[in-house]
């Protein structure tokens, strides 16, 4: 039976990439849903034409992700795709912020990210894919943003290294590294703090960052950037030292760009 697992399925671009799969994808027998959220799950799987599986977890809990490895044992599965997009992100100044939250992000976004894909590559063949949601955040560190800039630099890295080292056996990583998004992720992010004003005016939609991702995958990239701005912003970030891009993110801050 040949799957596609999606974590943080339940709203933003986890559930844009349920939708788009299951209205383009004819060679996939099951979507596996994961996320905390069961109504949202439920309302989702509704929706798809594909048979979809919902497992509400948090997959920051160890002992829940045996009881995957035990379904997908149990049900013979093959993970042809892993789409990791389960995370949050806080900004505001690190002394600020409450310490369970921001370590909570570090073990969701880096270690249950970490986790999830080592379980899941003894069940994936060659031709599997593996697309991990990083960030534009990971290509620079990130004041007022900082832990959350960090976690996706780490994704960032352990894709592409990841990538190498599964080249031989035909799994394909993509790291998927958008601006910001118009999802609910700045309803959470933006509790406690802000960040630069301008990045509202390089906000992109789901959709278009999801089927960008997807392409991207199938061309076997091993990085996915939506949208010029970003795009710019990595070349950016490649050609000036970093100590000059975060003074000048300092002073467009003063001046509330």
């Amino acid at each position: 039976m040949n799957i596609v697992i999606i974590t943080g399925a339940s709203s933003g671009i986890g559930r844009e990439f349920a939708l788009q799969m299951d209205a383009h994808f004819s060679n996939i027998d099951e979507f596996w849903l994961i996320a905390r959220n069961r109504g949202r799950l439920e309302s989702l799987a509704g929706q798809m034409k594909h048979d979809a599986q919902i497992f509400t977890l948090d997959i920051t809990n160890s002992g829940k992700l045996d009881d995957l490895e035990e379904a997908l044992s149990r049900q013979n599965a093959v993970v042809r795709i892993l789409i990791n997009c389960a995370g949050y992100g806080i900004m505001g100044e690190l002394d600020q912020q409450d310490r369970d939250t921001v370590l909570g992000m570090i073990r969701l976004n880096c270690q249950a990210l970490t986790e999830m894909t080592q379980r899941m590559l003894p069940y994936m063949r060659r031709g599997s894919r593996i697309l991990q949601m990083a960030s534009g955040a990971a290509f620079l560190p990130q004041p007022d943003f900082a832990v959350y800039a960090a976690t996706k630099a780490y994704v960032l890295s352990f894709s592409r290294a990841l990538r190498e080292e599964l080249k031989s056996s035909g799994i394909y990583v993509t790291a998927v590294c958008p601006g910001p998004v118009d999802t609910p992720f700045f309803d959470i992010a933006a509790a406690n703090g802000s960040t630069l004003a301008i990045k509202k005016y390089t906000m992109v939609t789901a959709d278009r960052v999801v089927a960008l991702a997807l392409k991207s995958s199938w061309r076997r990239r091993s990085i996915s950037v939506c949208g010029f701005p970003m795009n710019a912003f990595l070349l950016l970030t490649k050609a000036l030292p970093h100590s000059v891009i975060l003074q000048a993110m300092a002073w467009m801050k003063r001046k509330g760009l």
